[in-house]
């Protein structure tokens, strides 16, 4: 069971739990929805809760540039990376599927890998599919532009910078930072988006530099030889998934294509006069 989250806040009064707006969001917030949490009261000014804010240098226009580009990640770039990464049949079954298989316990690990790919499909089509990209090859056609059209807009705001706004990482860091690295990273055989990002150096700098700056303690440094025995036993673990897979989805066809025998009635036996007769006067007799 995970570790409920903690909150310090100013006490309460006037028959609430806080008197601070934001603590009682965050308080209703956990009730509503049934999250754990775990309240400690702190009632001396300066030992009020600290607030975690990476954009409080930001001016009120860097705060407008911040949801612009999250917006244009949402829209341009995230149905491009949902598509690498789930609708690609080469990279679905040779990287994604295994590896969320891998980590998912069995049989979960043979159905729900299959449901998040279609989940993903879905919102593709769902967001991106209108009129006139009828069938899915014009959508992909499209989606890939866009993505590639993101990737140069960001490329060309973050220039020769660290980051987005200058020296410190602020909250559209951490969305680039979030829908690159992945992308960057993962060894994928189908690599038209990642080649592509693979071209913008600052953007591959900017995920390097994150990675070693924030992450260095937390990855635990595999070796080559390593990285090689493990991609061994993902190619391993791809073959056993798909297989079993494979043999699950004939199944379910073979269930699906078998003829319904129809309900059949059982016979009825129906008595001549005499044996009815004879029966009544054997229930009538002691």
């Amino acid at each position: 069971m995970a570790a409920p989250l903690e909150l310090s806040c100013w006490g309460g009064g006037w028959g609430l739990p806080s008197v601070h707006s934001e603590s009682l969001v965050v308080m209703a917030y956990a009730k509503f929805s049934g999250a754990p949490l775990k309240v400690n009261v702190i009632d001396n000014t300066w030992r009020g809760s600290r607030k975690y804010n990476a954009d409080y240098e930001l001016s009120a226009k860097q705060g407008a540039d911040t949801l612009a580009y999250i917006a244009l990640l949402e829209e341009k770039l995230l149905p491009a990376v949902l598509h690498t990464f789930w609708v690609e049949s080469d990279n679905y079954f040779t990287v994604t599927k295994p590896w969320f298989a891998s980590r998912i316990p069995f049989p979960l690990s043979l159905i729900l890998p299959g449901r998040m790919s279609k989940g993903a499909l879905n919102r593709i089509l769902l967001t991106r599919g209108e009129p006139p990209l009828y069938h899915l090859r014009e959508v992909e056609a499209q989606i890939y532009r866009d993505a590639k059209e993101c990737l140069n807009l960001l490329s060309n705001r973050l220039g020769t910078s660290q980051f987005f706004f200058g020296d410190t990482p602020c909250t559209l860091d951490a969305y680039v930072f979030g829908f690159l690295a992945p992308l960057y990273k993962v060894r994928f055989p189908k690599v038209q988006l990642q080649e592509h990002l693979k071209q913008l150096s600052n953007l591959c700098r900017f995920c390097d530099d994150i990675l070693n700056s924030y992450f260095r303690l937390s990855l635990g440094g595999i070796s080559p030889a390593g990285q090689e025995t493990v991609d061994a036993n993902l190619q391993k673990l791809t073959q056993l998934v798909n297989k079993e897979s494979n043999l699950i989805e004939k199944m379910d066809d073979n269930l699906r294509q078998s003829p319904q025998l129809p309900h059949r009635k059982l016979p009825t036996l129906k008595l001549t006069p005499a044996e009815e007769e004879s029966n009544s006067l054997q229930r009538l007799s002691p």
